[in-house]
Formats: C-alpha cells, sequence, structure tokens
C-alpha cells in the first residue's frame, strides 16, 4: 500500500461528557475498512460519523495509526478549537507528564547549561522538549524514534504555524534531547531541517536615515536612534550599554557580553559625541546610557513605539525596525568603501557568510551597471541627433 493513499480531516467535538476525534473523509470502503479495523475508534449513529474518545487515543496515537495505514491526517481544522480554547482561559493547562520524566526534563536543562547556552535559548528548547515529552505520553523515552519525531513535528507545524526560523529551533531542540538521552533509538544526525530563509534586509537610504532623525523631536529618543544607527548596534545592546563602557575621548564603545557571549569595539561617530553631550546633560542618567523611570532599563517596546511614530512624521513608508538601522549602517559602510572583514567584526558576527548578506543590497557597485534600456538611447543619439532630444516622458504620436 501506498503511503498516504487516503485522506482523513480531524476535527473535535462533545460525546456523552466526552472530548472525542471525529473522522470525516470521503466515502471509500477501502479506507472505512481501514478505519473500523483500530478498535477503539466507533460509529456515532446519532452524528453518522466515526469518532474515538481522546480518553483512547491521545492525538500522537491516533496519528499513529492512522499513519501506519497509509492514511493522511489533516489537522488543520483543529488549530481553530485550540485558538478558542487559549482565548476562553490564559492560564495554561499543565502538561501531563510523568514525574520522571519531568526529572529527566530538569535534568536537561542542566544539561543544556552545561553547554552554556543562552538562557533564552535554553527556555525555548525546554518548551519545545516538555512539548515532545508529552506528545508521545506513555511511550518509554528509550523506545523513541525519528517517526514519533516527525509527527510530532507535522502536527506543531501545522497547530501553530511556526515560521521555518522557529520549525528549525524545533528540530534543534529534539537534537539537542536526542544527544542527551542514554539510551535511544533517535539517530539525530538524520532528522531533517528545513533550509533557513535568506530574506534581503529592509534598508534606509543615508537620506532617509537624516529625515528620521530630524523627524524625531525628544532628545532621548533622537540620541537612542542616533547610537542605534550610527554604531550598528542591536537593540539589546544599547538597552544593557552602560555608561562606563563609553568612552568618549577615544570615541569608542565597549559593547559586552553580546549575542554568541562575544564582547567587541565600536567606533563612536564625531558626529554623535555633540548629541550625547547635550543628552547626558539634560537627563543625567546613573547608570546606563538610556534609563527608565527611577533609573531602571529602558524597554525596547519603547523604543519600537517611538520609531515608528518618528516614521510616520518622516513620511517613510518602509517597515522600519531598530534592527533596521542596523542594516543600514552595514549596508552604508559597504557602500563607503569599508572591507567585509572590518564591517564583520563593527557588527560582532562569527560568520563572514552573515555579513555578506549586504553585499547584495549595497548599491554602489549597483548603480555603476547601465541598464540596456539606456545603452539603446544612447546608440540612438550618437547615430541620429534628432533621436538626441526625444525621451521617454515625451508624447509619441502615432
Amino acid at each position: 500500500m501506498g503511503k498516504n493513499l487516503y485522506h482523513v480531516k480531524l476535527t473535535e467535538f462533545e460525546h456523552r461528557g466526552h472530548s472525542c476525534f471525529e473522522l470525516e473523509f470521503e466515502f471509500n470502503t477501502l479506507l472505512k475498512e481501514l478505519i473500523k479495523s483500530i478498535k477503539e475508534i466507533a460509529w456515532s449513529t446519532g452524528r453518522k460519523t466515526f469518532y474515538v474518545s481522546k480518553n483512547k487515543l491521545t492525538l500522537h496515537q491516533l496519528y499513529t495509526q492512522l499513519n501506519k495505514r497509509g492514511i493522511y491526517v489533516d489537522y488543520s481544522h483543529l488549530k481553530n478549537s485550540i485558538k478558542t480554547k487559549k482565548k476562553a482561559s490564559t492560564k495554561r493547562i499543565p502538561r501531563t507528564i510523568s514525574d520522571e520524566k519531568k526529572e529527566l526534563i530538569r535534568s536537561f536543562v542542566r544539561y543544556l547549561r552545561g553547554l552554556r547556552l543562552s538562557e533564552n535559548t535554553i527556555r525555548v528548547y525546554f518548551t519545545f522538549v516538555a512539548d515532545f515529552v508529552e506528545f508521545i505520553g506513555d511511550k518509554s523515552l528509550d523506545e523513541i524514534n525519528n517517526t514519533d519525531v516527525r509527527l510530532f513535528v507535522e502536527q506543531q507545524v501545522v497547530y501553530k504555524k511556526y515560521a521555518i526560523s522557529t520549525h528549525r529551533q524545533l528540530v534543534s531542540a529534539i537534537k539537542h534531547f536526542g544527544r542527551f538521552l542514554p539510551d535511544t533509538k533517535l539517530e539525530v544526525e538524520e532528522l531533517p531541517r528545513p533550509s533557513s530563509s535568506r530574506y534581503l534586509p529592509t534598508v534606509l537610504s543615508k537620506e532617509e536615515v537624516v529625515d528620521l532623525l530630524r523627524a524625531t523631536k525628544n532628545l532621548k529618543h533622537r540620541t537612542i536612534l542616533a547610537i542605534l544607527y550610527s554604531a550598528g548596534l542591536r537593540i539589546s545592546e544599547v538597552i544593557n550599554l552602560e555608561l562606563k563602557d563609553i568612552d568618549v575621548d577615544r570615541r569608542q564603545l565597549h559593547i559586552k557580553n553580546a549575542k554568541g557571549r562575544k564582547d567587541r569595539v565600536v567606533v563612536l561617530a564625531e558626529s554623535f559625541i555633540p548629541l550625547y553631550k547635550n543628552y547626558y546633560m539634560t537627563y543625567r542618567p546613573r547608570n546606563y546610557f538610556i534609563e527608565g523611570p527611577n533609573y531602571r532599563k529602558y524597554t525596547a517596546g519603547s523604543i519600537r513605539n517611538f520609531l515608528k511614530q518618528s516614521c510616520k512624521r518622516a513620511n517613510i513608508g518602509k517597515h522600519v525596525t531598530p534592527h533596521t538601522l542596523r542594516h543600514s549602517y552595514a549596508t552604508h559602510l559597504i557602500e563607503n568603501g569599508v572591507g567585509l572583514r572590518y564591517v564583520q567584526d563593527l557588527l560582532g558576527h562569527s560568520k563572514p557568510e552573515t555579513t555578506m548578506i549586504y553585499t547584495h543590497v549595497a548599491k554602489k557597485d549597483l548603480l555603476q551597471i547601465q541598464s540596456p534600456l539606456d545603452t539603446v538611447f544612447i546608440a540612438l543619439s550618437e547615430t541620429d541627433k534628432k533621436q538626441q532630444n526625444q525621451l521617454l516622458s515625451d508624447n509619441i504620436s502615432r
């Protein structure tokens, strides 16, 4: 029998006080017999449909049983019911995981900390792995295999509409979990992971950057945007930047413990220094370069909000985020002739491939390429002086 020869749509409904999965499909005698061969599935005379109580089969178990019989399972109609449940109660429903497996997950978190991963990465991996352990139900962790992972990934991607980047994180988390488990049937190197998307970043022109700064009337806000662009900082880096790490005399910023636990030194723009001194004398921050109420750290949300307002005042129609200013900084450096290796160091990239994306959006070399349309008109003007003044903007008579 071919893989996924038949198609079944799953929905949810209440039946005699129990939450159930309903199996919808176009009538097919062979498919009907395959479904009836799963002993937990029953027929509802009133609804005239096949169903199975969630108390008898978990979603993972039902999926596995159907998949073994060459039946493709459509989860898409379960998404709305999940969203409705989330809106009905903001309180997270506790996962149904045994105490033994909970302790194993805690050990996994300690393992990740031993690898010196960031707390944010550990938190994300913990969530994915806890969901996976709940998904496999009572199955022993020693018995899990790549098929279990595939079914879980398929379910999660459909349920939660994961972007490719999140999908990649999910697989990475399971790979780490597979390496952590002492005995398992998982072949982690065989787990497929989608290729990362390579989108060209949004970049402001130099004129748009100036317009943006001029449209930002608030002194603190203008200083924040100026340093984001002039030093190519990430939003987390400007929020965590301390006053002691700003060396005005040497025109340097010391960025500590940035992404990838790396320090770097960034050049402080000479034109930024008067703005910074004016800001400092006006606001008198104590510890951090920018501070909120009671000298606390500034929030990323505040920066995004006033940046959005400044873009409106500057009539910039592009989708601009704080990271757009970093993209613009890198692109403009390359357009100014700064070598790729220097740009990599200034941005704090581990790999040159990450920095090379900006070579695709830099305009300096591209503007030197002559369009074939221009070539045609130049050739015409050289052969027929009457054509010299004829432009595309003229009215052309028939």
